[in-house]
């Protein structure tokens, strides 16, 4: 074997053996657990698969008996998860809107048929004479979001970056989105929509003269006990002792807060515990508002809607319930009325929890197995792709490059590459060792490039100033991937 070879082969291998030690790894459900010892180990045997999970807090109720147990760890390396540490809930706080919405009309202080802008004056055009129950059902005809260029830039980028996808949105913006959106054709059909959540809650509050938070303390969270409940409009209410957020793969998240979408679930943070409160009241229908969950809108297939509160029939079962998830958490809540049985599960990852809550409501076959998703595959296809194809980039480049500025540029996207791939591919969907093998091609094309390198001219092909002005702006991308990364 020619020496060359056997440097070309060793670099490949030196490149797979440090990034073994570095290889991406996705979080798994630990092994510390709290509260009910047989109600975790129903939830483990319940668990198909670990991986993607870091920590669960689970409720169970059944007959009126409530049982909790934590699984996991809050944090990579941090504190066991307990049944009172908090988790960011997500659209589970919807369900407090649509209840809210129901309480207030059974006192008469509002009608669920009254227009938004008679409780919300500052809702100008089309989206005004929405009603409150539409609102609260999802049949508004209004987006899930505003649709504008800066939402849509912000979307992009907190996604990037895991951020708070609700930085700055206050109560004042979300009405401003209002004014400048127009109910569409799907009117009076169940969409979800963020923005109604938020614009039913927010009205419901400006017409009790009082903040969104306040009133649901007040008229729900109060009643029931769950003072373990928080809606954090800003970084400085966010409860001590709370479960950290990932991605399925492993990427810390940021929370996400913010004043104007708090009906929608933006900022709530809960227990399995006051969950269990809640979902037992709900049973029971001494919830104030419970009267929400009574199905009154057909939506897709055997689903049915009520006041934030979905309604699904599974077989001879009606199961009704409730998910969440944010950028590091899922959330679900459902409970079977006729069966007297309810259950809450809490992760703090962003791998969902539906198909397992299910599965804990005795709920089997189709309806409850495990879904990677549209966001997973998206993950898995970036880890894929990025680990791979910088190095099959360097390789071919440094066979056939003119010059030592596209053989550089492409050995500096070669390592970018690798990068991109660790932090934002979906690392529970896709084998971890793919990374070390992307590692080993980028190492045995980098050998090859430096074979070539002293033989090559500094620039080649097309004029110099296209060449230095491709270079300049290839090195202006190469920074920006550096501060996403940094992120």
């Amino acid at each position: 074997m020619r020496t060359s070879t056997v440097l070309t082969v060793a670099a490949g291998l030196a490149a797979a053996t440090i990034a073994a030690g570095l290889m991406p790894r996705a979080p798994e459900l630990g092994r510390q657990q709290t509260g009910d010892a047989d109600l975790a180990a129903t939830v483990r045997a319940a668990v198909d698969d670990p991986q993607g999970l870091r920590g669960l807090a689970v409720a169970s109720i059944d007959g009126g008996r409530v049982r909790v147990a934590g699984l996991g760890d809050r944090a990579p390396g941090g504190p066991a998860v307990e049944p009172g540490t908090p988790f960011e809930i997500g659209s589970v706080g919807k369900p407090l809107a649509g209840m809210l919405l129901a309480h207030r009309a059974a006192t008469g202080a509002v009608r669920p048929d009254d227009r938004l802008r008679a409780v919300l004056p500052g809702v100008t055009g089309p989206a005004g004479e929405v009603t409150l129950a539409e609102l609260a059902s999802h049949r508004s005809g209004l987006p899930r979001l505003p649709t504008g260029p800066s939402t849509l830039a912000r979307n992009w980028w907190t996604s990037v970056t895991a951020g708070n996808a609700y930085a700055g949105a206050d109560v004042d913006q979300v009405v401003a989105d209002a004014g400048g959106t127009e109910p569409d054709g799907a009117r009076g059909t169940v969409s979800y929509s963020n923005l109604g959540t938020s614009l039913l809650g927010q009205g419901l509050a400006a017409q009790a003269g009082v903040g969104y938070p306040e009133l649901v303390r007040r008229d729900v969270l109060g009643p029931l006990g769950m003072t373990a409940t928080v809606i954090a409009t800003d970084a400085t209410h966010l409860p001590g002792g709370r479960a950290e957020g990932a991605t399925a793969g492993g990427r810390p998240t940021e929370e996400w807060v913010g004043a104007g979408y708090a009906p929608a679930g933006v900022g709530v943070w809960s227990t399995a515990e006051d969950l269990a409160r809640l979902t037992a009241a709900m049973l029971a229908g001494t919830a104030p508002g419970a009267d929400a969950a009574t199905p009154r809108f057909d939506d897709e297939g055997d689903r049915r809607i009520g006041y934030g509160w979905f309604t699904s029939r599974h077989g001879d079962r009606e199961i009704v319930w409730h998910n969440g998830g944010t950028g590091g958490f899922r959330t679900y809540v459902g409970y079977d009325r006729a069966a007297g049985r309810g259950v809450v599960v809490l992760g703090n990852t962003a791998r969902d929890v539906d198909a397992l809550g299910l599965r804990l409501l005795g709920v089997r076959g189709e309806a409850a197995r495990e879904s990677t998703g549209l966001l997973g595959w998206i993950g898995a296809g970036l880890a894929l792709a990025f680990s791979v194809l910088g190095g099959l980039s360097l390789r071919s480049t440094a066979r056939r490059g003119p010059d030592r500025l596209t053989v550089l540029s492409a050995a500096v996207w070669a390592v970018l590459s690798l990068g991109l791939g660790h932090r934002f591919g979906d690392w529970s969907v896709v084998p971890a060792w793919i990374w070390p093998l992307g590692a080993a091609l980028t190492g045995v094309a980098t050998a090859l490039a430096a074979r070539r390198w002293r033989g090559l001219p500094l620039v080649a092909g097309a004029p110099p100033w296209r060449r230095w002005t491709g270079a300049v702006l290839s090195a202006a991308f190469g920074a920006l991937t550096v501060v996403v990364l940094a992120a």
